[in-house]
């Protein structure tokens, strides 16, 4: 197959090139070229979406593209460019305007309001949720064939979040240092997540099955608990976990999800919901696999020792030590 992946030089359209050119496609990444380089075997066309398609793209046919775009004006334009073919977008859960009902499939859940101009996706994650269903639209309605994916947290080697890298990171560190780990209470919580290199193989499958419809991309849903006991398999590391009320550490000014002094992959009053009790039983029946998180915590661990600026964001080792060493006070 010929593939164009609108991207393919950062973490998740990258790997879903490499994965394309390890099973033998010819395929070409269209990108500014300023982010990174594309995988080896796929071929570089520079495009700055904002501009007309180069008429290097369209001289010969394309059998699938892949588009990870969130500004509705780039994906306005390449899906006019190429509409015979086989379209994969990779849009996300935000999408939803439901966050409450357990167990929602995107056959039962209802969706933001889209919005079509270029706003700023960074202003909230409701503009960004409305501004990918305004790029889902536009795929349904110009392409031949066209699947819509909605991951949750991708994470994984190159994780550019720096989110669930944080689990890693911390447990490696405590293997080190013997302190313990502070986790935010219910440890039950239900997450979901997928492993990059699990979503860019699968979007590769579905394009040569061209497969069509919307589907969710992320593991079925898994207590935090388990979660980070596979995190400590694969890293090799049991540190003691100590529990903390969310009440107690927005006390500590400690914050949910990400950012600078936060627990990252903690969804905060989200968890209450649907936000990551999604039914992916379709979606593993369309192909999409799950590795194990321990191994996708031990790959994590091997890209932060040979990436020393890999971010990895969240509390750091000492300001997590001070809200401990507070609560023992």
């Amino acid at each position: 197959m010929r593939i164009l992946v609108l991207g393919g030089t950062v973490f998740l359209s990258r790997a879903v090139a490499a994965a394309a050119v390890a099973r033998g496609h010819d395929v070409v990444c269209a990108a500014r070229g300023v982010s990174g380089a594309v995988p080896d075997g796929a071929a570089l066309v520079r495009w700055d979406r904002a501009e007309a398609v180069p008429a290097e793209l369209t001289e010969t046919p394309f059998d699938a593209v892949v588009d990870v775009s969130r500004i509705p004006s780039h994906v306005r334009r390449a899906v006019a460019a190429f509409p015979e073919a086989h379209w994969t977008f990779v849009s996300t859960i935000n999408v939803y305007a439901d966050t409450a009902t357990v167990g929602g499939t995107p056959a039962t859940l209802p969706l933001l309001d889209p919005i079509e101009t270029d706003d700023d996706p960074a202003s909230g994650p409701e503009t960004y949720g409305a501004m990918k269903v305004a790029c889902e639209n536009l795929v349904r309605d110009g392409a031949a064939a066209a699947l819509v994916i909605r991951p949750g947290l991708i994470v994984g080697p190159g994780d550019p979040s720096g989110r669930f890298t944080y689990w890693p990171a911390r447990f490696a560190q405590a293997a080190e240092d013997g302190l313990p780990v502070l986790v935010p209470e219910p440890v039950d919580d239900p997450v979901q997540l997928v492993d990059v290199r699990d979503l860019a193989d699968w979007i590769v499958t579905a394009a040569e099955r061209r497969t069509t419809g919307d589907y969710d991309a992320v593991c079925p849903p898994v207590p935090r608990s388990e979660l980070l006991a596979r995190v400590g398999d694969g890293t090799g590391s049991t540190p003691e976990l100590v529990a903390v009320a969310p009440d107690v550490l927005a006390g500590h000014d400690v914050a949910p999800w990400s950012g600078p002094r936060s627990i990252p992959f903690w969804a905060g009053g989200l968890a209450e919901g649907g936000f990551m009790t999604h039914d992916v039983t379709e979606s593993l029946e369309a192909g999409l696999t799950i590795r194990p998180f321990a191994e996708t915590a031990r790959d994590t661990v091997a890209w932060l020792r040979a990436t020393p600026d890999a971010p990895v964001t969240g509390l750091t080792r000492e300001e997590e030590q001070e809200v401990l060493t507070a609560l023992r006070g």
